[in-house]
């Protein structure tokens, strides 16, 4: 359970056999609790500084290209100090092209909301159960997706029999709603705990599909847990390059910015006004990139804030709140005590988080430069 800001407060007020602070007294904190206060903020700034790369705070996002456009903003999703850039420092080994999710909606978070129901005899609605589920009784929901003629897709449905083993969801792509002109199969339940997943491909032929799921049993619910589309393309990594190799090397093409120059992005740049570049310019809207960055903690202000490092490390930002403490009463062999409990266990945090970084492994790739670097 993340340590909470009430938490490294009363641990230090504790040491100082001073009275707790509670829930609802936190925020009308009076002497040494609001310098107390004020000591633990600042002692996690210390700690956050004192390194470059804290696994948790490693975060992933996904930006989606448009065509044309060259440049792209950087991750704003955050709640950083205020004046700070939400990201600390960019990890521009991970950039990646990824298949773009084609489906709305197609994890069936809180409605069905995006699909168009086609009336049978029972009903399509929305189930609570898993994490949302859309629950078809002889009945069918039909979504047109953009696609490319003659391109290939991945699709992927599963679904729950929630009543008995043996139902069956019809699962077809065509031009048109219910259409089997790209793919038609039937999904079967033979397992009522693990369900049935379909796992296939097929092959657009015009620009908009049609993903139908058609339960066709009068007698049982079945509940669709997901449906994913993508282009059946691997994952392409991007090469990074300074903005100065850009400039020199690739502005002028860019520049351009016309149908002979502009193509599947192959490289990413930091540009000069906090942004990543592509390089070609990317031709169509159907690209998803896909990077890994560090964010700025974000600072702690009610009193059940949380830390953003792993509890067993909350000691090294409780004996740094004690060493200002003990330094307001003047207390020298206690700070000095605490300044060396502090001390040790940024070293131990530092040889744990620095030197066993597999957190940040899945997706680097080495072009010639540091793995990793890139800061801003």
């Amino acid at each position: 359970m993340a340590t909470t800001y009430l938490t490294l407060v009363n641990n230090v007020l504790n040491e100082l056999n001073e009275s707790e602070l509670t829930s609802s007294s936190f925020s009308s904190s009076r002497g040494i609790q609001t310098s107390v206060k004020k000591f633990v903020l600042k002692a996690t700034h210390e700690v956050y500084n004192s390194l470059s790369e804290v696994p948790d705070l490693y975060k992933s996002t996904t930006q989606d290209t448009n065509a044309g456009q060259r440049t792209y903003a950087l991750p704003s999703t955050d709640s950083p100090q205020t004046g700070d850039l939400p990201f600390r420092k960019m990890d521009w080994q991970t950039f990646r092209l990824v298949p773009k999710e084609l489906v709305t909606n197609g994890e069936f978070t809180s409605n069905i909301n995006s699909w168009t129901t086609i009336a049978g005899a029972g009903s399509a609605a929305y189930n609570s159960g898993g994490n949302g589920r859309a629950r078809l009784n002889d009945y069918a929901i039909y979504q047109a997706i953009s696609t490319v003629k003659n391109k290939d897709y991945k699709i992927q449905v599963r679904v729950f029999d929630s009543n008995s083993v043996g139902a069956a969801l019809k699962v077809q792509v065509g031009t048109a709603a219910e259409g089997t002109q790209n793919l038609n199969t039937t999904l079967t339940v033979t397992d009522f705990g693990a369900g049935a997943v379909l796992d296939t491909t097929f092959t657009a032929t015009a620009q908009t599909s049609y993903i139908t799921l058609n339960n066709t049993v009068t007698t049982t619910n079945l509940d669709v847990d997901y449906v994913r589309i993508s282009e059946n393309i691997p994952v392409r990594k991007l090469r990074y390059i300074t903005y100065d190799d850009w400039n020199r090397r690739f502005l002028e093409t860019d520049l351009t910015n016309d149908s002979d120059s502009q193509g599947t992005p192959s490289i990413v740049y930091p540009t000069q006004d906090k942004k990543f570049g592509l390089s070609p310019v990317p031709d169509a809207s159907n690209y998803t990139i896909q990077y890994e960055y560090w964010k700025v903690h974000t600072d702690l202000s009610a009193h059940g804030d949380t830390i953003d490092l792993d509890d067993r490390f909350k000691d090294i930002i409780i004996n740094r709140a004690k060493y200002y403490a003990h330094i307001l009463r003047s207390d020298l062999q206690s700070a000095q005590l605490a300044d060396r409990e502090y001390k040790e266990g940024l070293k131990a945090m530092r040889v744990e988080y620095i030197n066993n970084a597999s957190y940040m492994t899945d997706h680097r790739v080495n072009h010639g430069g540091r793995v990793g670097s890139g800061v801003f």
